[in-house]
């Protein structure tokens, strides 16, 4: 992907004006490392954290401004322009992206070629929200209504062969969804139910057997973003709680990441050996000069490992 550069910056932050969050364990166990503001409020709306080394590191997106974010890893931050809404995106396997964007999907090639793909729908008030690949290489993304409306978002699938399938169809903000590490399992938010769900997985039958896994207390914030580490923990952004939450497979809440800023989107696992939790924040609803961290990177060693990233085998 071709990005322009911000400058050389991790923002404009030296390193040692990073702003510390606070990682706290539940019950036994020793209190997990702190961790660090990695960049200054460079988005907006920022969401979708994916490492890659196939891409070199951590890509992520300022969603309401239609781009996606890189960090490079002597902190250099690019930034590239795809469409009215940047959603969600993997790797692709034979190099470049598979994109989320307002109303559909576009394909970046490994040479930086922007392809989109026809829309899904013609409603301008419906957005893509975020997304994620299946065991079996598909890309999923689902959508919204820009005011929120109940029900009027669907998660799509997009398949190798460019073909999309409506997977749900009645969701009011699609947000997180990843696999299990034994492919066995799908966690999913629809962040207006205050829930967590889980569907049963496999290739024929796709998502089946939908039910919660954790619900999530509205005085906690809203879930949001999700990841799922190589133990089968599940740690769930919660927007407007300024915190992330691990859940263990039995969904027994074990650990909370503490972040300076209440709009908490989104987290993944990156570094070279996966034992960084990159979490990603917004400065959406706030005032001009509220929360002056609110839109930056954060990062925190957290004392497990993620697993490699899916990439879309289209």
């Amino acid at each position: 992907m071709v990005f322009g550069h911000l400058d050389k910056e991790r923002g404009d932050m030296a390193t040692e004006s990073w702003i510390s969050l606070t990682c706290r364990v539940l019950g036994e166990g020793k209190a997990l490392p702190h961790a660090e503001r990695n960049t200054d409020a460079v988005t907006f709306h920022g969401e979708g954290p994916v490492w890659s080394s196939r891409w070199g590191g951590l890509r992520w997106v300022d969603m309401l401004a239609g781009d996606v974010m890189s960090l490079g890893a002597d902190g250099t931050i690019g930034r590239r322009h795809v469409g009215g809404a940047a959603a969600a995106l993997r790797p692709r396997r034979g190099g470049g992206a598979v994109i989320g964007v307002e109303r559909g999907f576009a394909l970046e090639d490994a040479d930086g070629t922007l392809t989109h793909l026809p829309e899904l729908w013609a409603d301008q008030s419906v957005r893509m929200n975020d997304g994620g690949c299946d065991p079996d290489d598909r890309f999923y993304c689902g959508s919204m209504a820009y005011d929120k409306t109940t029900g009027a978002g669907a998660l799509y699938r997009l398949d190798p062969d460019g073909s999309t399938a409506v997977v749900l169809d009645g969701v009011t903000v699609s947000n997180g969804l990843k696999w299990s590490p034994d492919d066995a399992l799908a966690y999913y938010v629809d962040t207006a139910t205050q829930q967590v769900a889980v569907f049963d997985y496999d290739r024929a039958s796709g998502l089946t057997g939908r039910r919660t896994f954790v619900s999530i207390p509205e005085e906690d914030g809203a879930p949001d973003g999700l990841t799922v580490d190589a133990q089968g923990g599940v740690w769930v952004a919660l927007n407007q709680g300024g915190e992330v939450h691990r859940y263990t497979p039995a969904g027994v809440l074990d650990e909370v990441v503490e972040v300076p800023v209440r709009g908490v989107t989104a987290c993944t696992f990156g570094g070279p050996a996966l034992d960084e939790l990159f979490i990603t924040t917004s400065r959406e609803g706030l005032a001009p000069g509220d929360d002056p961290s609110a839109g930056s990177l954060f990062r925190a060693a957290v004392g497990v490992k993620g697993r490699p990233v899916r990439e879309f085998a289209g």
